[in-house]
This record gives C-alpha cells, structure tokens and sequence, in this order.
C-alpha cells in the first residue's frame, strides 16, 4: 500500500468517530482546485509511510482510536487496497473510504465483504459540467453515477459532498445534482478555501501568493443548501 501522509487524529474526517487518517498517491481526476496536488501529480516525490511503520501506530493507539479513513489522491487506484483494509478491520477499526467514485466494482466488492463501514463520494459537479470542475474535457460519468446508486440504493452509511468554488459551479448546476442525487440520506457543501498549491497553480506554474478561486458566501452556500433539501435531499453547509 502506498501511504504518502498519516494525519495521526482527527474529530473531523469520519464521522462521531476519532480516527485517523492515511493519505493515498495518483489520482485519475485532475481537480483544479484540489487541494492535495503534490499527491495528484508528482506522488513519487512525496515521502512513503512503511505499511510496517502504519500498523506498528495503530497498535500503539489501540485504546485511543475508533476507525482509519482512508483518502488521497484516489483510494482505489491502489492495487492491494483491499488487502490493506482487510488487516486493519482485524484490530477491530472501523474504515471510512473517500472516494471519487469511479471504481464501482471495488465499492460493491468492499461493500459487499463488509470491508468498509462508511463511504463518502465527492461529487465534482452537475453531470453536465463534470469535466469541467475535474479537469478532463467530456468526461464519461457512467461510472461515478454507478457508484452513486450502490449507496443511494444499499444499507452502508455514506454521505456525498461537493467543494464549492465560485468560478466553476453555479446554482443550475445543484439543481442538476438534485435531480441526480434524488434518495441521497446525506449531502455536504464544502466551502472551498485557497491554498497556495492548489492544483491549477502547480500545473501551471502560477505563483503561489495569486488568488485563482474564490468560495460562496456563507449565506450563499445555505441558500443552494435549501434548495437541495427543498429537493429532498438532506442537505447541510460544512467548513465555515
């Protein structure tokens, strides 16, 4: 398993849970506002956690820790991931995945095999405008809306979420991801926040100090959020 980065505790990743949390390299999507680009890009450069090292913690926090989320990059770009959960359930944790959804057989494989006990998908946009906002042109989105329908459709707890910048989505765009997400138990907006290597600043070389993306208000985002819940789905604001 290719560990590139161990938040030791968090109150905030999964859910009513202390957990931790391990970062993936490589991802299939080029996000332009994501966040951990380095691991996006250039994940060879980025220093590894022994898988050793990893287990060797979790026993340390044994009394302490209630689950391990597991995000990137793209999760199930790894290619003994499955295997790497499996050893984590045997010390009794639970597992949340983040995901981009674009491997639904893996989801429902994990799923099904009781691997996984949370999932969380990040919605990028309406399906109309998804490439847009994940940076490849005209991208085929059969996939993720697979994945969609195995949690809207199963019993695993999950949520959707959705980073909201200014520049690339706008309120036609949640009414689109209304309809989509119809039957959806949990939706989050995330406010975005600027960072100075954001993806689209480091693939193209833009100084880091120059503002590329801008968020909603507060009062903007709760205003997509009531629509959405006006929609049906249980939608709340998150990061401000």
């Amino acid at each position: 398993m290719e560990i590139h980065g161990l938040n030791k505790t968090t109150l905030l990743d999964y859910p009513e849970h202390v957990a931790c949390t391990v970062f993936t390299g490589h991802c299939n999507m080029r996000c332009p506002y994501c966040q951990n680009a380095d691991l996006v890009l250039y994940p060879g450069s980025q220093p590894v956690l022994d898988e050793e090292e990893f287990f060797a913690f979790l026993k340390k926090r044994a009394f302490s820790l209630e689950g391990v989320c597991i995000t990137g990059g793209e999760p199930t770009l790894q290619k003994d991931l499955k295997d790497f959960i499996k050893k984590i359930k045997e010390r009794s944790l639970n597992v949340k995945l983040d995901t981009n959804g674009t491997n639904p057989a893996l989801l429902k494989e994990l799923i099904d095999e009781k691997l996984i006990d949370y999932a969380a998908i990040d919605i990028k946009s309406s399906k109309e405008n998804y490439g847009k906002c994940m940076g490849i042109e005209n991208y085929d989105t059969s996939a993720v809306e697979e994945s969609v329908s195995i949690l809207i459709n199963g019993d695993l707890p999950y949520e959707f979420r959705t980073t909201v910048v200014k520049e690339l989505m706008g309120r036609e765009d949640f009414v689109s991801i209304g309809n989509w997400l119809k039957g959806a138990k949990q939706y989050f907006l995330q406010s975005y926040e600027e960072s100075e290597r954001i993806l689209y600043k480091v693939a193209n070389n833009i100084d880091e100090s120059e503002t590329v993306f801008h968020a909603y208000s507060k009062d903007e985002l709760q205003d997509f959020a009531d629509m959405l819940t006006g929609m049906g789905i249980n939608t709340k604001v998150r990061g401000i």
